[in-house]
């Protein structure tokens, strides 16, 4: 068994969902994150990819600052773009499947795309049934 763990822009999510219910895998989590990557904070990588890409110079955006430099009045508020994180226990032979088609729904070439994370799973139960590993995540 392997945990996908996948942050993605926001605007991706619902598309996301729909095509891994497709291929069958419904059961997963999702949470709203906070982060920065290569784009530092910059908030136009987060917005619809379909925008222009001069929309950022005309439109100023309030990004999250972080609580932490507001709290201890840092020289320079670090910024922090919202996205979603999705997270999803699977089968190993389905993992590479899985994880193409995440990578392929969430790709616009664009800085802040997100990541896909792979990581073993050593065990798992249904609190309900008792079911333990394959059967728990099926």
């Amino acid at each position: 068994m392997k945990e996908i763990t996948a942050i993605i822009r926001r605007d991706k999510l619902p598309e996301t969902k729909r095509t891994l219910d497709e291929l069958g895998y419904s059961s997963l989590t999702i949470q709203s994150v906070e982060g920065r990557g290569k784009q530092k904070g910059a908030m136009c990588a987060e917005m619809d990819s379909e925008m222009p890409d001069s929309f950022c110079t005309v439109v100023k955006l309030k990004p999250t600052p972080s609580s932490y430099a507001l709290e201890h009045r840092l020289p320079k508020v670090a910024l922090y773009v919202p996205k979603r994180m999705i997270t999803i226990v699977v089968p190993d032979d389905v993992v590479t499947k899985l994880v193409k088609t995440i990578i392929k729904v969430n790709q616009t070439g664009k800085a802040g795309d997100g990541k896909v994370f792979v990581s073993p799973i050593d065990g798992a139960v249904r609190v309900r049934t008792g079911e333990r590993d394959g059967e728990a995540i099926l």
